[in-house]
Parts: structure tokens; sequence; C-alpha cells
């Protein structure tokens, strides 16, 4: 329906067009053959001669308009005038000329009517031409109609950019989307996995606007506000969903770009008509994803005054939550990712009370993600929820949802009747690592040397207390790399030194085992070697796990450095930090080769390994190296998972 009533109107609309242009073509088509042709005296008084001339005007004692008799109309039509008894041929006026003087003209003109026995008027006018009445329908309809015209483009304009009356004339209206009890939101907090603190704190805000006096018959007040602060895709938005389905209470939705616009002056009104509108329904919930693209700190832009606009939006803003007049029962929910550009007006006390942090899933929240997303698939019985938990530890719940639906869709393309643990798995990996290219020439002798670098990781992960258990590993090309192993690391809230120390020394040892077997080196290494130096670089700068440097950590969690590009410290400190950098990074070759060369043997059958097979699990390690000297609780879960597969 609603689309037949867009059809209608876009119909309209080129019927408008079309009779305007029609309109148009008539009025320049009247003007250009209206307009007399050009000729001098002489052929003037060549065309008298023929006696076709019916009048002429002269006017302003120079300029003569020629009128010629119709004589193919009396002809064809036989059509006669009568006025007064006498006979009138219809005329139109079709040539015009200059004169000099007009006395001699006169003279000339008498001398050809008698010459040649004519019947011409001449006529004399000294005063404008066009009057009132002429002028308007000449001119006057046709200015009409482009008003009409117009003002039927600017009404669909209006229509199609939304919102009664339209875009053009209502632009600085809110573009707030409204949900209240009629509106069918489905999501509630039943659909909202993990994020427990979160959730009690959001449903805290809904009982509020519920049941009021609950809270305010001991004399406090109902929060004004409450931000979202947490990483892309772990349900900040998905929350506010679960709000609007929640809530009994109206509830506003948009954007924070939705006030940012190209007229000056129009963020601040759409907040102002924003607030007003929640008045009108309050008590009510606004919910303003993405906010800093409005709340970003005032005063630092690089160019003065380029960000007026939105910062008189944030002012208005700032007003509307916690100015002179108070706004009772109206609540703003606000979510964004970067809480640290933020202005501090906007995030104090008074306006955002609450600041709910939406962080990550950890690995009981993963496990409930997983059950939420794993409803809709049919599933074999040797999926291991406990475990994919576990092979997904920095995933967000969107994270979440993408396995979940790119196992579903492996499963269908291998024609399989239900998803399997395996399809979890290479959905796991085709996310995080890229997609398999079987097909990519690689040369015997590089094909070997890659073998032998993804074998040193996985001998000394094996071997190391603290490195993350291994899951497989693969010299099969997938993504930008050329291989990769493949880890379950345990779920840490804090680490030590000798656990980053563990995990920087595995990293190294794909170089270690290139050079005791090739005694070179490639340029495979540049993924391990990056996150090598950062981790060493983070032991030095930031965590203070350093005895030369200290207790001295220079992290910027306020982001006061970000448009100061001199250092925190001395060009000597500085210096001992490479330092002692190199010296970490040194010192874990050092051990990665040892440990190479002390199991060689090993080292070089599970690279044969990976050159026959392409891919080795656990259980081939297992064989190789026999159990894992430090097995924890994770190998448990490894042993149940290859036990079901």
């Amino acid at each position: 329906m609603i689309k037949r009533k867009i059809k209608n109107k876009n119909n309209f609309f080129w019927v408008y067009a079309v009779i305007f242009a029609i309109f148009l073509g008539i009025f320049f088509l009247k003007s250009t053959f209206s307009n007399p042709k050009k000729i001098d005296q002489d052929t003037f008084f060549e065309i008298l001669s023929k006696g076709i001339v019916q009048k002429i005007i002269v006017q302003h004692k120079e300029l003569v308009h020629v009128y010629i008799k119709q004589i193919s109309i009396l002809n064809n039509k036989k059509r006669i005038l009568l006025e007064k008894g006498r006979l009138i041929i219809p005329s139109s006026l079709k040539y015009e000329f200059e004169i000099g003087d007009l006395q001699f003209f006169q003279i000339k003109f008498e001398k050809y009517k008698k010459k040649y026995h004519l019947d011409t008027i001449i006529d004399f006018k000294n005063q404008q031409e066009y009057t009132a009445t002429k002028f308007f329908f000449d001119y006057g309809i046709f200015f009409i109609l482009l008003i009409i015209f117009w003002f039927f483009i600017f009404k669909r304009i209006g229509t199609t950019g939304g919102g009664p009356g339209g875009q053009i004339f209502n632009i600085g209206k809110s573009k707030a989307k409204l949900f209240d009890e009629n509106d069918n939101v489905k999501t509630t907090f039943k659909d909202v996995a993990g994020l427990e603190g979160a959730k009690e704190e959001v449903q805290e805000i809904v009982e509020f606007l519920k049941n009021p006096n609950k809270y305010t018959k001991l004399g406090g007040k109902i929060p004004k506000g409450a931000l979202l602060i947490g990483p892309p895709g772990t349900g900040k938005t998905l929350l506010a969903k679960a709000v609007a389905g929640e809530a009994k209470v109206p509830f506003f939705s948009l954007s924070g770009s939705d006030f940012v616009e190209m007229f000056v002056g129009v963020g601040a009104s759409r907040v102002r008509d924003l607030f007003e509108k929640a008045k009108e329904r309050s008590p009510c919930i606004i919910f303003i994803d993405e906010i800093d693209a409005i709340g970003r700190s005032r005063g630092k832009s690089s160019i003065a005054g380029s960000n007026d606009e939105r910062e008189n939006t944030l002012n208005q803003l700032l007003t509307e939550m916690d100015g002179f007049d108070t706004n009772n029962h109206v609540i703003v929910l606000a979510a964004t990712n970067r809480s640290d550009i933020l202005d501090k007006a906007l995030l104090r006390p008074g306006r955002f009370d609450r600041t709910i942090s939406v962080d990550s899933p950890e690995l009981n929240e993963r496990k409930e993600i997983f059950h939420v997303h794993l409803k809709r698939l049919v599933l074999s019985k040797n999926v291991d929820i406990d475990f994919l938990a576990r092979q997904t530890p920095g995933f967000s719940g969107a994270d979440i949802a993408n396995v979940c639906n790119e196992s579903a869709l492996i499963a269908a393309r291998k024609n399989r009747s239900k998803i399997g643990n395996n399809d979890f798995l290479d959905a796991i990996d085709r996310i995080v690592g890229g997609l398999e290219k079987k097909n990519k020439i690689i040369k015997p002798n590089e094909k070997k040397r890659i073998a032998y670098h993804e074998a040193g990781h996985a001998t000394v992960s094996w071997l190391l207390e603290h490195a993350a258990p291994l899951v497989k590993v693969t010299i099969i090309p997938r993504g930008k790399s050329l291989g990769s192993a493949w880890y379950l690391p345990e779920e840490r809230q804090i680490t030590t030194q000798e656990q980053m120390e563990d995990e920087i020394c595995a990293l190294l040892s794909g170089r270690s085992a290139e050079e005791i077997i090739f005694k070179s080196f490639s340029t495979g290494a540049l993924n391990d070697l990056e996150r090598v130096t950062k981790q060493a670089q983070s032991m030095v700068v930031i965590f203070g796990l350093n005895e030369r440097i200290g207790n001295v950590s220079y992290y910027d969690s306020q982001g006061q450095n970000e448009f100061n590009f001199s250092k925190p410290y001395s060009e000597k400190t500085a210096q001992i930090i490479d330092e002692e950098i190199s010296k970490i990074i040194s010192k874990q070759y050092k051990r990665s080769k040892e440990i190479l060369k002390k199991h060689k043997n090993e080292l070089s059958t599970l690279a044969k390994n990976l050159l026959e097979k392409e891919v080795i699990f656990r259980n081939d390690l297992m064989k190789i190296f026999g159990e894992r000297p430090f097995p924890d609780e994770t190998d448990n879960i490894l042993k149940n998972v290859e036990n079901k597969t």
C-alpha cells in the first residue's frame, strides 16, 4: 500500500513536470514567432507597393511596426469581420524598421499611397506599448505556473525527505524514531546473553520509569542518563533495543550523526526539538547511538573554528540534559566506543550519572552467547560449546554471531545435514585467518622453509609452561599468511612477566628454526617480529616489568598526548628503553634456539609430517613429543574434543 502511494506521487510529479514543460515551450515559441523581422526602409516601401500592408505604427518617432494583411486566412476560411458596416481584414505584426527623419518618411509614405491607391493606415504612439493587462497575459501566467511548479517540487522533496511537512521546511526537526507500546519490538533482555552487570543497570533504569515512587520515596532522584561504553560489536545497541522492547514508555532512538547537517544551527535546533517531544511524552527514554559524533571534546580541533557547529550542538545537548530548566522523567541512554575523546562536561554526574562498561565477553559469557545463536542451527552431537567458547578469546558478541552463521554456510557448502565441530573450527579459521588458498603456487624449497618455521612454533609452544596449548598447525596459505598455528589460550585476568616471556619465546621460534636448519633468515617472520616488538615494548614502557626502567609507566589512558608528538621521557630514557627491548628479544631468541637444538630430531619429524599432510593436530604432536610437560585444564578440554571428533 505504501509503495503504491509513493508510486502515485512520483507519477503526479512527472505529470506536473510535463505540463510545465509544455507551457514553457508555448511561451518561448510565442515570444520567438511574435518578434517582428528587422528590415530597412527601402525594403518596406517595396512591400508597401504590393498592397499587403494594412497599417503601420510609428513609435517614439523613430521605430515603425509593420502589420501585414492575413490574406490567406481571408481566402481559405472565408472569414469576414464586420465592424460598423466596414470590411475588416485581420492583420499581424511582421516587420519593423527605424527611420531617421519622420517628416521625410511621411511625405514619401503619402506619395506611395497615392501612386498605388493604398488604404494603409499610419498611426503614432509615444507611450509604452505594454499595458498591465497585456503584460499579465503575456508574462504573468508564465510566472504563476513557475511558482506552482516549484511549490510541488519543494513539496515532493520534503515528502521524500521524511517527516510531516518535509525535510526542506522542517530541517530543524528531530529525526528520532519513536517506539512505544503500539510498536512490536521483539528484542527483550532474554535475547541479551552475558553482560549481566550492564543488563542489571539498564533494567534498573526501566524500573525507574515504570515505578518511580519505589526509588523516590526515600528522597532519591531518578538518574538523568547512562552511558554505554565498550568496543564495537559487544552489544551496546542490542541493550538499547532490549530497553525499547521491555519498557512500556516511549523510546526515542537516533544516531549522533542525525544532528549533523550542512546548515548552521540545525544541530542545536534538532536537540531542542528532540527534548521538547520527549517532555510531551514523559516519562520516556532517549537513546543516542554513537554519541561521539557530537560529543567530542571541545577545543581539540587542529583548525580553529572548524567545529563551531558541532560544538554548538554539544552545548545545546549539555543545556537540555542538565541546564537551568531541568527535565523530569526523561532519561538519556547513549553508546560509544570512543569514550576517551568525549567532553568531560558530558561525562559528569547530573548528565550521565552512570557509566556502564560493556566489555568483550569472558569465557562464561561467550558460552551464553553461543547458546543464544545456536538455537536456530541444526547441530550434530559432537559440537562442544565449552571448547568453542575457549577457542574464541577476545571475540565480541557480533563476532560469535558471525562464527555461527559462517559454520552453517560451510556445512551447507559441504552438503552436510548437520553442523559439526569441525565446521565451527573452519569458520573460526576463516574469520581470523582468511580464506584458504590451496591453489597458490609455492616452490618446494619455500614450502619446506614454511614447514620448519611452523614446526618451530609448535615445538617450543608444546614444551614451554606458559605457552598456549596447540590445537593444529597448517602450511596451507590462508589470507596473507603462508602457514599458521592455532592455539587454545588460557583465560587470564592478569599476565605475569614469565608468561609474557614464554609468549615472546614461542613467537621467535619460527625464525630460530629457520636459522638452525637453513643457516639463513627469510621475510616470513614479519608478523612474529611485529608482535614480539610490541610485547617487549609494553613490558618496558607500559607495565613496568623491567629492572632498569623501574616501576614507571608511560601509558596515557586519558589520551592527553593524542596531538602531542613529543615523547613523555627524555632522550637518555629513550635510549635505555631501546636497549632493554632489544635485550628482552635477544634473550628469548637464544632461549628458543636452545630448545630447538635440544629437540632437533622431533622438529625435523614434525616438519616432514607437515609437508606430507599439510595439516597436523594435537594427536600428531603427542605421538612425536609424548604428553605435554606442563598439562593444565585446557589440555583436558582438547582431549575431550578430539575424542568427540
